[in-house]
């Protein structure tokens, strides 16, 4: 009597778990919560939309930096086939990677205030004919830190150590050039989008020429 009511037991415990484990069979595991989406960063369109608020001293500052920008470009591109030194590959990279937008954004400028956008190849700072921009000497109108072309068919010829050489040398140059007008806006524009991407390139251009000077003792 005893070994019938223990051998009940057993097979009332061992029905107890098969029906348990054929609950939790049927049973979806809970839904992993989704995973948060990547945060997608702010496209030109996207961003907020350029001020109309502007001066005379904004438009020449879009107009003459987008042909310096455009020559920077031009420079930094020629260091991946010609430059010798890793540094100085990854350094035109950088330059390229950052005025490209800054180049749309400045486009974007004028195309919001109504003012027309340089025409390509353009090496002369805008504006009224015998007009120099306020503290530049009257007449001289040449775009700060601007290579002839004669300078940059030289650059075009070289490679290895002359090419690193002569591209820093130039660089610093075209970037003093760039951080002076950029400080002119700051001082004399009025849109603050223009105002802030002139700090933006004083402050990036300023620390790139401390690095290419270091990099010139080096190459």
């Amino acid at each position: 009597m005893r070994a019938r009511l223990v051998g009940g037991v057993i097979a009332a415990a061992t029905a107890a778990l098969v029906a348990a484990g054929c609950s939790d069979s049927g049973t979806a595991p809970p839904a992993a919560s989704p995973a948060a989406a990547p945060t997608a960063a702010p496209s030109p369109s996207a961003a907020a939309p350029i001020s109309p608020e502007h001066n005379q001293a904004d438009v020449m500052f879009a107009q003459g930096m987008i042909p310096h920008h455009v020559q920077a470009i031009a420079m930094s591109s020629q260091a991946s086939s010609r430059a010798a030194s890793q540094e100085v590959k990854d350094l035109a990279a950088r330059i390229d990677q950052a005025q490209a937008p800054e180049i749309e954004q400045m486009h974007q400028m004028l195309d919001t205030w109504g003012a027309p956008r340089p025409q390509p190849g353009s090496t002369a700072m805008p504006g009224m004919p015998g007009h120099a921009m306020p503290g530049m000497p009257l007449g001289d109108m040449s775009m700060h830190g601007m290579m002839s072309d004669a300078q940059m068919q030289q650059l075009a010829a070289q490679s290895g150590a002359s090419f690193d050489r002569m591209f820093l040398q130039m660089m610093i140059e075209h970037h003093t050039g760039a951080v002076q007008m950029a400080q002119m806006e700051q001082a004399q524009g009025l849109n603050p989008q223009a105002k802030e991407l002139a700090g933006a390139i004083v402050a990036t251009q300023q620390q790139e020429i401390t690095e290419m000077q270091a990099l010139l003792s080096r190459v």
